[in-house]
């Protein structure tokens, strides 16, 4: 396979550039991303879809991923919760190299093919659960291993790469190809690469969240209330949808039930 990701830069002499030169060039790079993620928009909705079923049913999401694309995979899980108020666990990102590959390269983590799907274990992966395979290369053996056997094992499989035809999205059920074409500092995947996942991650998990009836309107009525920014946007939301005038009674209101949703039923009843 031609992988994109790995291309010689259209940049050359990096180290002669004026700052402004660096980052218009990285700029003009950075805007090829969106484009090439809406030419993945189908391959996107079939997982998210396939993803939210699963999870309809009592199913959990899991994202596996080594290095950058591990660490976007638990940036998104992490931020599901608060977001959206789910459980803790219903939403899992699994790096690998275990919790300090978030913070400090794990040498060799991603070159075990088993190792993925002993992480799995630990949380008793089963078929009502889905797994999202992230992987600019489409080639680390962490995420094809733990995507060949979830597969084998009847998990929806699906996955999320830059480069076409690669094995990881042969191994995926539901692959997600977005490739962003070579890197501004060859290689380095952690830019457009890494702002494609993101974005397709930002899609994935928004779109399943609003399946699950975790949205109303536009407004995240079950955010948790974790600092007075979001207990400040809670109390106006109530107010809004609630017909509540005083600010003070709203925000008595949200705090004792806990969230804007929580706070909607116990004024309906």
């Amino acid at each position: 396979m031609n992988r994109t990701t790995e291309n010689d830069s259209l940049y050359r002499n990096l180290e002669m550039m004026s700052t402004q030169v660096i980052l218009e060039s990285i700029n003009n790079e950075d805007q090829k991303v969106p484009g090439a993620v809406q030419m993945a928009i189908p391959q996107i909705r079939i997982l998210v879809d396939a993803i939210a079923e699963r999870m309809i049913s009592g199913g959990r999401l899991f994202y596996i991923g080594a290095g950058t694309s591990g660490r976007l995979g638990v940036v998104d899980a992490s931020e599901c919760p608060p977001t959206y108020g789910i459980p803790q666990g219903m939403v899992v990102g699994i790096i690998a190299g275990g919790y300090g590959a978030m913070f400090q390269a794990v040498e060799f983590a991603e070159d075990n093919t088993d190792q993925a799907w002993i992480d799995l274990q630990e949380h008793n992966i089963n078929s009502l659960d889905a797994v999202v395979g992230i992987a600019a290369s489409g080639t680390t053996p962490y995420v094809i291993g733990g995507i060949q056997k979830c597969r084998e094992m009847g998990i929806v499989t699906g996955c999320i790469t830059c480069n076409e035809g690669s094995p990881l999205a042969a191994a995926a059920e539901f692959p997600v190809e977005v490739p962003v074409g070579p890197e501004f500092v060859t290689g380095s995947t952690r830019m457009k690469s890494g702002t494609a996942q993101k974005l397709v991650l930002n899609m994935i998990s928004t779109a399943v969240m609003i399946q699950l009836g975790r949205v109303e309107d536009n407004k995240m009525v079950n955010m948790q209330l974790t600092n007075e920014k979001l207990v400040d946007r809670g109390v106006k939301m109530l107010m809004l949808k609630s017909g509540l005038q005083s600010y003070e009674d709203a925000k008595k209101i949200l705090l004792e039930f806990g969230s804007v949703k929580s706070a909607l039923n116990a004024l309906s009843k």
